[in-house]
């Protein structure tokens, strides 16, 4: 039941209300839409995200890594998201024995590691900026995809990356055994990575499914943006034109041979 539940939501499209000036600091073309009316969009110095009522998660985030934002040493302080009420998000106690019971950790969707730079790190540790994540994936794959995000600013002329991150929900899972509100467990994950070089965007994309073990290779798993849209519900890099658009969902994965990908 909460699967469909899940299924329809994820079926009501509501259209960004932030403003070009938003769309511009977070968001490369345009931030993801097609979430639902009821959600909550959080905006803060770091990132924006799309707060779900009915999940507790966030259907997506976005923001943007630069060369001041990374850093390290900061600690893992989970709190509750002030900006939304006691029925909308998850809380520190309904984590308890997640990791014992599913084997999940709390996941970070907007990382950590790279706002730590900043003096707005702790939003981070929001819990409308975590899902329960598989060890495996979270401490694996998940966690070298991200770091390889961070690496192409190494690269004299990336002077950001932009990237879209968020949930799928394609098989019922396993709840939280703790947690006293109704909620769902992603099954697996998208992130989108992009930068623009002059007028044109170099991008890569993928999905990682909760299961992928620790061992594996994010670069396997590769993925047309027109996949993401199509099993997420929402649609990408809007601000272009729709013959730019149709080239980026066509276009092999530019960005891939960055991150050490074939």
């Amino acid at each position: 039941m909460r699967f469909l539940l899940a299924a329809l939501t994820l079926a009501l499209i509501s259209f960004p209300a932030n403003s070009q000036e938003i769309h511009s600091k977070h968001c490369l073309y345009g931030c993801p839409y097609g979430s639902p009316q009821t959600n909550d969009l959080i905006i803060t110095e770091i990132y924006i995200l799309s707060s779900n009522d009915l999940t507790k998660l966030a259907d997506w985030a976005a923001y943007k890594i630069t060369a001041d934002t990374i850093g390290s040493g900061k600690t893992r302080d989970w709190k509750a998201d002030p900006r939304l009420s006691a029925d909308e998000t998850l809380e520190p106690a309904d984590y308890k024995n997640a990791n014992a019971r599913l084997h999940t950790d709390r996941g970070h969707q907007v990382p950590l590691a790279s706002f730590s730079g900043t003096p707005f790190w702790r939003e981070t540790n929001y819990l409308s900026n975590i899902t329960p994540q598989k060890s495996a994936l979270n401490q694996g794959p998940w966690k070298k995809l991200e770091e390889a995000a961070r690496k192409l600013i190494d690269d004299e002329n990336v002077s950001a990356v932009y990237v879209m991150t968020g949930p799928l929900y394609e098989r019922p899972m396993e709840a939280l055994p703790k947690a006293d509100e109704i909620h769902l467990l992603p099954s697996g994950y998208w992130k989108i990575l992009a930068i623009k070089e002059g007028g044109d965007v170099k991008y890569v994309a993928f999905i990682l499914d909760q299961d992928t073990a620790r061992k594996k290779d994010f670069c396997d798993y590769q993925k047309p943006i027109a996949e993401i849209e199509r099993r997420s519900g929402l649609t990408f890099f809007h601000e272009l034109t729709f013959l730019e658009q149709q080239a980026v969902r066509q276009n092999p994965q530019s960005l891939a041979e960055a991150l050490g990908c074939n």
